[in-house]
């Protein structure tokens, strides 16, 4: 089950991912069981990763990408490039997200 976020919740997180580097790198050999565990594994430390996809196919990419959110329950946030950017609530809750737009510009003030 893939998490939707509201588009002021997403710009919160795209926000929150620029200073990010990459924790799970998919080479060619495509989303394995393991990777896709790795993924898991990270997403449950951190809430919010990036994954570096090998290859050209852009297409392959939105697969994969659409692929991860469904089967971890993870949301999307940004595809750009080569990178994915995801995020998904862990137990111990490290990003708490805006409620609504006006909470989201208080907290970029501050």
């Amino acid at each position: 089950m893939k998490i939707e976020l509201q588009p002021f919740q997403r710009q919160h997180l795209k926000g929150l991912a620029q200073t990010l580097n990459p924790v799970v790198m998919i080479g060619n050999n495509g989303l394995s069981d393991s990777v896709l565990r790795e993924i898991a594994i990270s997403l449950d430390a951190h809430e919010l990763i990036k994954i570096r996809v090998q290859g050209d196919d852009r297409v392959a990419r939105v697969a994969l990408y659409e692929q991860i959110c469904d089967e971890l329950g993870a949301a999307p946030v940004q595809h750009i490039g080569k990178l994915l950017v995801l995020w998904r609530p862990s137990d111990k809750q490290r990003i708490v997200l805006p409620k609504n737009k006006k909470a989201l510009k208080l907290a970029s003030q501050s």
